[in-house]
Order: structure tokens, then sequence, then C-alpha cells
């Protein structure tokens, strides 16, 4: 009896050890807690790289002596938005970039709609290598096809217009914005069309009715992708127009770093801060549209 219960007697009472134990093999060592500090480091500086030229924009704005530190402005003041709001410098290249910009965008998103539907919906043996050739169009720097095509704006009289500028900005956001539409094209279940084809639907009117009203949100992101690419594009419209009455904002904002021979930092910050703006509001408008998901699942069930 005695050699039964010895081993009982020595069991720990309430499991003590055992929970102890638990708590040990929880406890994280120090190197565990070092290199987790570092990674929050590196995650603080990087987001004060990000967050530190904003600041300063948003307070040199404001700032009668604005510099390149950044402080707060002593007494703030809206004279660095008196100064640039103009005729000659903030409207009418604003206006000029809405229509550059806007138009190019238009034509980029209709374009790519009809490009990519073929792509996502059809089967050929050319799609692989049209694919490829339309990524490989993509890695192309711009300068290196530049110098041509001034050459040919030059011959069919297209250089220094709005509608030769737009085609070619809206022929260098075609690639991407292909690629972008047919991967949405290809969320939407093919059965949709099958089912509108089966009631007598085109299938322009397949593409219209059921395609397009299920991937606004692609549509959407494909939009303020083009816009965002197209009003930051300083180079194209800087070497195809060379009015001065007929540049956008992108372009215009150079003068400040050398038409007055010293750099006006504070209506710089206050040209920058409205030249943000029209990306701003676009993506403000459309973003109801990004909070819609691709899911189609229960749309083909039953």
């Amino acid at each position: 009896m005695s050699d039964v219960t010895a081993p009982a007697a020595r069991r720990p009472v309430g499991g003590r050890t055992g929970t102890s134990a638990g708590v040990q093999a929880h406890r994280r060592p120090p190197s565990h807690l070092v290199r987790k500090g570092v990674v929050n480091l590196v995650l603080v500086v990087i987001a004060a790289a990000f967050v530190i030229p904003l600041l300063w924009l948003f307070f040199a704005a404001f700032n009668a002596r604005a510099g390149l530190s950044v402080s707060l402005p002593t007494p703030w003041t809206l004279g660095n938005f008196r100064a640039i709001l103009t005729e000659d410098i903030t409207y009418r290249p604003m206006l000029n970039g809405a229509i550059l910009c806007g138009a190019g965008t238009l034509l980029t998103v209709i374009v790519s709609v009809l490009a990519a539907y073929p792509l996502s919906r059809y089967k050929s043996k050319l799609k692989r290598p049209f694919l490829l050739s339309i990524l490989f169009a993509t890695g192309l720097p711009i300068t290196a096809i530049m110098v041509p095509v001034y050459g040919m704006f030059v011959q069919v009289n297209l250089i220094d217009t709005f509608t030769g500028t737009i085609l070619f900005m809206a022929t260098t956001a075609l690639p991407i914005s292909i690629w972008l539409m047919k991967n949405f094209m290809d969320g939407v279940p093919i059965e949709l069309e099958e089912a509108a084809w089966v009631d007598g639907a085109a299938p322009m009117q397949g593409l219209r009715h059921v395609v397009l009203p299920l991937m606004w949100p692609g549509v959407s992101v494909v939009a303020i992708y083009t816009f965002i690419g197209l009003w930051g594009n300083f180079f194209v419209p800087f070497v195809l127009l060379l009015s001065n009455d007929r540049l956008p904002a992108s372009v215009s904002i150079f003068t400040f770093f050398g038409q007055y021979g010293q750099v006006v930092y504070g209506q710089l910050a206050a040209y920058a801060t409205l030249y943000s703006l029209p990306a701003i509001l676009l993506y403000l408008v459309l973003s109801r549209r990004l909070g819609g998901a691709f899911a189609f699942g229960g749309a083909v069930k039953g």
C-alpha cells in the first residue's frame, strides 16, 4: 500500500509547478524585445521621413518668413496664398492641368476598358504575347521616346496643342491601365454575361450593363491612379507645349525655383498645397466606389 500511495504524495498541490513552468515558457527572451524595439524604431524613422515634409509644407504655406526648417508660423498669415492667387500664376495653369489630365484620364479609362474586355473574355494565342508587350512598354523610359515623338508631332502639326499632348499623355498611361483593368475585369464571373447574352444582349451591351456596374471600384482605382500620374507629369507638357499660356500647373511650379533669383519658400508651399487639392478631391469623390468589394460568388449560385 505504501508503494502505491507514495507517488501520489509527491504530486504538486494545485498544479503550481506546472503553472509557473508555463509562465516561464511564455516569457520572451530579452533578444526578442530588442529586435522588436529596433523594428519599431525603424518604422518611426520611416514614418517621420513622410510626415516631416508634409508638416513643413503646411506650416510654410502660412509663414511669411518660411525657410527650409520646420517651424510654427509666427504669426499665421494668408499672405502667401494672396500672392499666388493670380491668373498667370495659379488660375490658368490649374485650368490647363485640369483639361489635360481630365481628358487624358477619361480617354485612358475608355480605351483601357475596351482593350481589357477581349483580353479578359476571349481566348487567343496572341493574348499572352500582347500582354507581355504591354508589360514591356511600361518599362520604357519616357525620355527615350520623346525625341521621335517631338519630331512626329512637328510634322503632323500637333506640337503646342492640347489635342496632341492629351493623346500622348493618355498613351503613356495606357499600358499599366490595361493591365489593371484586365485584372479587375477577371473578377466578374462570365456566367453573368452569358445570362445577358441568352436574353439577347450584345457583347457591348453586356459590358456596359453587366460588367462595368460590377467593377466600378476597379474603374475608380484606374481613374485615380491615372489622374495622379498625369497630374504630376512634368516632362511631357514641358516638351510638347511651347506657349506659356498653355502650360499646366506641373510645369509652372518650376518657375518658383529660378524665376525670381531665389526661392520664395512660403509661396512655393502655398502653391504646392493648392496643387495637391485636385488629386485629393478626386479621391474623395471616388472613395465611395473604392469601398465596394469584388464578391461575386453569391451572384452565380443557384
